[in-house]
């Protein structure tokens, strides 16, 4: 699998991580599976340091170390929340614009919460000929998120607590909506996508912004769904 490289110097890396692709290696995956960090560190010759999450089934932006040092520093970074990111998604509904700010579940079988603070943007609504259960003619809308914190699944979980599922997720999201636009259009996957990443230069602390394309498919998706009405 080939990962597109977004940039690089002797310091760190930064790349559009296709989706379904996990960053590091877990317990549950088969032992010869592929992984972001394995994949890169193959292309470099070099030991990759993860410093941030990224679901394995979000594409897009994301930042690597090239060593301990700049891995420590990014993270700290991160934590700090010295660094801006914005996601785009496809969700259910019209959520309009605002930020949820509800306490979101740390991890999975975890009932316990800490605060989370999600910025979103409605940028473009479709009217579609979807229907299940009491939902008519299900509106699917393309918004931008900007998350101040970092929680585990807090972008998923803060739309789905609002009824506005992120399409595509299996975790979190309406499963009998995913199912129609699957067989509709052939597509499956979770429509969220780390757009955008700024932030200071460890070494150099110059002022840096990275940006991956949102996939065609996002669009695509909408454009087929959309009826006239």
């Amino acid at each position: 699998m080939e990962i597109p490289v977004i940039y690089q110097d002797e310091h760190l890396i930064v790349v559009d991580k296709p989706a379904d692709l996990p960053v590091h290696k877990n317990d549950f995956m088969p032992h010869d599976a592929d992984y972001l960090t394995k994949l890169v560190g193959d292309t470099t010759g070099q030991w990759i340091y993860n410093v941030h999450r990224l679901d394995s089934k979000t594409s897009g932006v994301i930042v690597l170390a090239l060593s301990k040092e700049v891995a420590h520093e990014l993270t700290l970074m991160f934590e700090r929340k010295e660094v801006q990111k914005k996601y785009y998604a496809v969700v259910q509904g019209d959520p309009g614009e605002g930020t949820f700010d509800s306490k979101v579940l740390v991890k999975k079988k975890s009932k316990f919460k800490k605060p989370a603070i999600t910025h979103y943007k409605t940028l473009r609504t479709v009217q579609t000929a979807l229907s299940h259960n009491e939902k008519l003619n299900i509106k699917l809308s393309y918004v931008e998120l900007r998350p101040e914190t970092g929680r585990w699944h807090q972008l998923r979980q803060h739309l789905a607590k609002n009824y506005f599922d992120i399409l595509g997720d299996s975790h979190h999201g309406d499963f009998t909506l995913n199912k129609m636009v699957t067989e509709i259009t052939g597509v499956k996957r979770l429509f969220l996508h780390a757009g955008k990443l700024a932030f200071t230069h460890p070494v150099t602390r110059e002022e840096m912004e990275f940006e991956a394309a949102v996939p065609e498919t996002f669009f695509q998706v909408l454009d087929q769904l959309q009826v006239d009405v």
